[in-house]
């Protein structure tokens, strides 16, 4: 197997993620694989190594056509450009998928969301939900990852809540599985390197899916600190992350996760990263006592 493999979004935790993998876990000559960013300088060290930089704007249609030329599987990582009003990053993502047909790719991959249906109460799940219709729509054989919420996300939530002792969430006993974004990188990566060719969707989780007091009781377990979860209602639940200097779009897409979850619609537990990579994935006890530290100080 020759083929060669980019990943864009390179210097992002994600996209180094993959390549790390690329390389160490499955032992790919980096000769194979490039590497494609907005800030080639970010990844002096992947080019060191012999992984070949090109420069990829996601507002350039012409960039990204000549940053994958040649490039036989592309892996496509959502960009973070939410914009609400104008879905800059869905054109960004819908500008890739068009350079990847100009540019004769074999196989696309892209990192989507667990049901991104416009239904979702995720107020960003549209820009998935268009760059899959978008990728089933060019033709070209494709692999979607739904990747699950990551482990790392609770760095968001829990270092303040734990300090404070009350967690305010709305998501009611709406479960998830978080999953470690390690994990999830090494389920991607093994499946970018497979050659396979057949249009495959996967979504990416944790091994266990939890309610907002079930993990508060295993924070509780782990660092010893009691955490009451506290319920509001969604606009109540904005309002207090507004008043924590969060602006209010963001505050408002934070606490459509919350809603999310309380709909049910990212409470499925699935065996794809282990699956794909081979290897059981990690457990949110695990995470826990990993950064027990950084959570509880």
């Amino acid at each position: 197997m020759t083929e060669t493999l980019l990943v864009t979004g390179a210097s992002g935790q994600l996209g180094r993620g993959v390549i790390h993998h690329l390389l160490d876990t499955l032992k790919i000559p980096p000769q194979r694989i490039i590497a494609a960013t907005r800030n080639p300088a970010n990844l002096a060290d992947l080019a060191a190594r012999g992984v070949a930089i090109r420069t990829a704007d996601f507002d350039d249609t012409a960039s990204l056509a000549s940053a994958f030329k040649g490039a036989d599987r592309v892996l496509i990582i959502s960009t973070g450009e939410i914009d609400l009003v104008h879905g800059k990053r869905l054109k960004q993502h819908q500008n890739a998928v068009a350079a990847a047909r100009q540019a004769d790719v074999s196989h696309l991959l892209y990192t989507s969301m667990p049901n991104p249906e416009p239904i979702s109460p995720v107020l960003f799940a549209g820009d998935h939900h268009g760059t899959e219709q978008a990728i089933k729509a060019s033709g070209i054989p494709y692999t979607i990852f739904r990747n699950g919420w990551y482990q790392e996300n609770l760095f968001m939530s829990l270092p303040h809540a734990i300090a404070s002792g009350h967690w305010y969430t709305s998501a009611a006993e709406g479960r998830i599985a978080h999953g470690a974004r390690d994990d999830m990188a090494a389920a991607i990566a093994a499946s970018l390197a497979s050659g396979a060719s057949e249009s495959k969707t996967y979504t990416l989780t944790g091994p266990q899916a939890y309610t907002v007091a079930e993990i508060a009781a295993l924070v509780t377990e782990v660092t010893g600190k009691p955490l009451e979860v506290i319920q509001l209602p969604d606009e109540a639940l904005t309002e207090g992350v507004k008043a924590a200097g969060i602006p209010e779009d963001f505050a408002r897409i934070i606490v459509s996760f919350d809603a999310n979850t309380r709909s049910g619609r990212i409470n499925m537990v699935t065996d794809a990263i282990e699956t794909l990579s081979g290897k059981k994935p990690q457990s949110l006890k695990q995470f826990l006592e990993a950064n027990k530290t950084a959570l509880a100080g």
